[in-house]
């Protein structure tokens, strides 16, 4: 899956010496914004500077917070739900905090676990915020935001200019399994902390490589600023929570399944999918060809049957409908009466006829129906009338005071 990871460079405080910082300074954001394309997550296919509406597209997209724009506090994560986990939060680490609750953003370790301790990343709220809905309004949806640097159990040394121009100077972010710390390299507090340097592995800017080598007394492997965002896109703390948590969940989910099953990972997945669809939709035609030859047979055989049967049809357009009129015809003309004649349906009411009822008064014949005049006829008349009916295949409807009687739909096409 490609990875674009952007970086935001660090905000501007209050008090800076250059004086150019005014209060909208910590919310000011680049115009042009510092990428990295990777086709895999590891190695780099692209990189540059460019405006968020015209940033590459990819699969995946992180943005990394500037070095020293993240502090990491280890405390006892609270007992809390999650809607008011924040509040928590910010009451059992109030007092390690110098700026307003309203300008902090909290983000857990994945291992912070409720009752225990962990790790609390915390930065600036409001410029996060507006990053993000910046790259958003570019159509580049943030799916993870991590810090350049995060407590780690193998200790890591990285070394970079900070500032600009003649003002720029060495720092050195020391990440280690207690905490991170930011240390310029020209005081005794770096190398009172860092006292021995076996184990510790360093890498340094090319702008701060000498620097680096000066004061470690040793080759120094060089890390460009490319290579270093793309090592800490891989963090494994997410700072998209809380109120900043993505939304839209579900789409998200739809849109990533939908990246990887794209993806070359998945190239033989959807080769086996092609090949499932290919094969049920021969499948079906195959049974579809079947069902329609067998219903041509049929008809077949019923054109014969009703051939054989009435010589004198010579056009056979439906059969069963000329069968039904053919046989009604030698019915007729053999004098018997057939299901929906007179004698048929007047025997049908006369032995379904309620007990106590007294005869018909009146009653008039419609083509296929006896209408009966229902004087002196109740419900419970009614019922027992349609009960005594039942099995006849003759059905029987009281309306505006008479019977009406006529033969059963559902028997009359089976018959």
């Amino acid at each position: 899956m490609s990875l674009l990871v952007l970086t935001l460079p660090p905000h501007e405080r209050l008090g800076a010496r250059s004086g150019a910082a005014d209060a909208g300074g910590a919310l000011r954001l680049p115009a042009e914004w510092p990428f990295v394309l990777s086709a895999d997550g590891r190695g780099i296919v692209q990189q540059g500077v460019a405006a968020a509406a015209l940033l590459p597209r990819a699969d995946t997209v992180t943005l990394v917070l500037a070095e020293g724009d993240v502090s990491w506090h280890r405390v006892a994560v609270p007992r809390a739900p999650a809607a008011r986990l924040r509040a928590a939060l910010l009451g059992v680490m109030e007092e390690a905090l110098l700026e307003d609750e309203d300008n902090l953003h909290f983000a857990l370790a994945p291992d912070a676990q409720p009752g225990q301790e962990g790790w609390v990343a915390v930065t600036n709220r409001p410029r996060l915020q507006a990053a993000l809905a910046a790259l958003e309004a570019g159509g580049r949806m943030v799916e993870r935001v991590v810090a350049a640097s995060s407590p780690q159990a193998a200790a890591r040394g990285h070394v970079f200019a900070a500032g600009d121009g003649a003002e720029a100077v060495p720092v050195l972010s020391l990440a280690r399994a207690d905490g991170v710390a930011l240390l310029r390299l020209n005081g005794g507090l770096a190398r009172a902390l860092v006292p021995d340097n076996d184990g510790l592995r360093f890498t340094a800017t090319p702008a701060a490589a000498a620097a680096a080598e000066r004061w470690l007394g040793a080759p120094v492997a060089l890390a460009t600023e490319a290579e270093r965002a793309l090592e800490a896109a891989q963090g494994t703390t997410n700072l998209r929570q809380f109120d900043l948590a993505p939304r839209h969940r579900g789409a998200r989910a739809l849109r990533e399944g939908a990246r990887k099953l794209l993806s070359a990972e998945w190239r033989p997945v959807r080769w086996g999918l092609a090949a499932v669809v290919v094969v049920h939709l021969v499948g079906l035609n195959v049974v579809a060809w079947k069902q329609e030859r067998a219903l041509a047979e049929r008809r077949a055989a019923m054109d014969r049957v009703l051939k054989a049967a009435h010589p004198g049809v010579r056009a056979v357009l439906n059969a069963p409908l000329q069968m039904q009129r053919e046989t009604a015809l030698l019915r007729a003309a053999a004098g018997r009466p057939g299901d929906t004649d007179l004698e048929a349906l007047l025997g049908a009411a006369a032995a379904a006829w309620p007990d106590g009822q007294g005869p018909v008064q009146t009653l008039r014949f419609e083509s296929g129906k006896l209408l009966i005049a229902a004087a002196g006829f109740g419900e419970p008349q009614m019922v027992q009338f349609r009960d005594r009916l039942r099995g006849s295949g003759y059905v029987a409807t009281l309306a505006e005071g008479r019977i009406e009687l006529t033969r059963d739909a559902a028997a009359k096409g089976n018959s």
